[in-house]
């Protein structure tokens, strides 16, 4: 689906984590508090999320699997579209609950840096030709990068941050793919921002 290499992917994906890990730790405590675009999260807590999904790419950047894949970057979100049946809202709790459980911002920030600098990393030292498995799933690592920077692109924006306007432009061709239709005219970040 994608117009990228793995190796332009994977450092789209370190790119986009630090531009985030800039935009968090650029933050006054009171940012850190501000609403998001994700109801259910202030951008503190927007950050714990993001960080779970860090966590789950290392995990599954080490395990490689064996089997073929059964999704790729664009079919792999189906369960997580409004019809999916997915139970958010208690993803949502858990997440603020955890968030909230730190001892200040400054512990967060801190595991949200080296986690994402080691996703990144491991993105871009993982074998292209690989297969991972994550959440039910077996993907190719392309397509498993891709949908790591499509989340985080998204939350970036969510978070009021900037995203490198190529993340933006992957994840508008991502979003226009699981539509099957082209999104409304609009610069990228416009678009993907009223998605």
């Amino acid at each position: 689906m994608t117009d990228r290499t793995p190796e332009q992917l994977a450092d789209l994906l370190a790119d986009t984590y630090d531009a985030f890990t800039a935009h968090v730790t650029g933050l006054a405590p009171a940012g850190l508090e501000q609403p998001t675009r994700a109801p259910a999260w202030n951008v503190r807590q927007l950050l714990f999320h993001q960080l779970l999904d860090a966590q789950r790419a290392l995990v599954a950047l080490a395990t490689p699997a064996s089997g073929e894949p059964d999704v790729d970057d664009v079919t792999y979100w189906r369960p997580f579209l409004p019809s999916g049946g997915g139970d958010d809202a208690a993803h949502a709790r858990f997440v603020v609950a955890v968030a909230d459980a730190y001892d200040g911002p400054r512990g967060l920030l801190a595991q949200w840096t080296a986690t994402a600098g080691a996703a990144g990393h491991a993105a871009r030292a993982a074998d292209p030709e690989g297969r991972i498995a994550t959440q039910g799933h077996v993907l190719t690592v392309p397509d498993f990068v891709s949908t790591l920077l499509v989340e985080a692109t998204i939350h970036l924006l969510d978070a009021h941050g900037a995203p490198p306007p190529a993340a933006v432009a992957h994840t508008r061709r991502v979003l226009e793919a699981i539509d099957g239709e082209p999104l409304p005219p609009g610069s990228d970040a416009e678009v993907v921002r009223l998605r």
